[in-house]
């Protein structure tokens, strides 16, 4: 048989095994934590566990596996109270007008992305 069907049929080496198995524990370790865990975090728990590897090994395969962290949502409302005052009420709550063109109403939505917020006006 020629060269590269050797090295086709080859058993795996010490090293592709080992990243085998470590590319299984960051996808156990990952989903564990719901997905918010980075690089650092998960270097971290792996070396608890006896693992001797650096941050950045665990960054690279990461990129790799396509996993990336991120961190819980900040919870967000719309007012602070006390920061401002309220907006005043021209319409006084009353949404229906006497005649045509006589009351508008419009809303402003944003809409979160991963390239950044988009408005939407109506």
């Amino acid at each position: 048989p020629s060269w590269f069907y050797k090295w086709k049929n080859r058993r795996p080496t010490a090293r592709e095994e080992r990243r085998a198995r470590l590319d299984e524990e960051i996808k156990r370790l990952f989903a564990a934590s719901g997905g918010t865990y980075g690089s650092p975090r998960i270097a971290q728990d792996l070396r608890a566990e006896g693992w001797k590897l650096s941050e950045n090994t665990v960054a690279k395969r990461m990129a790799e596996l396509g996993l990336a962290g991120r961190g819980p949502k900040k919870p967000r409302s719309l007012t602070r109270q006390g920061k401002r005052p309220a907006a005043p009420d021209l319409v006084r709550r009353k949404f229906t007008a006497v005649a045509p063109d006589v009351l508008w109403v419009g809303d402003v939505t944003m809409i979160r992305t991963d390239e950044g917020p988009l408005y939407l006006a109506s």
